[in-house]
């Protein structure tokens, strides 16, 4: 899977064609999570408390 953008320890990935709805995928550590682009809200997995909230800024 592409890495889209990397920060604080934090990779961002994406696919081009993935299913719906549209999303990427945080991770952080051994910690992942899908996260909605609409919203920023977490669909699946899930992320340390300061890493989702960075993800969603």
């Amino acid at each position: 899977m592409p890495t889209i953008a990397s920060f604080y320890g934090i990779a961002i990935q994406m696919f081009f064609d993935d299913h719906n709805p549209p999303h990427f995928h945080a991770r952080y550590g051994r910690a992942k999570a899908l996260v909605r682009i609409a919203d920023g809200k977490i669909v699946s997995g899930e992320l340390p408390p300061t890493a989702a909230r960075i993800v969603r800024e």
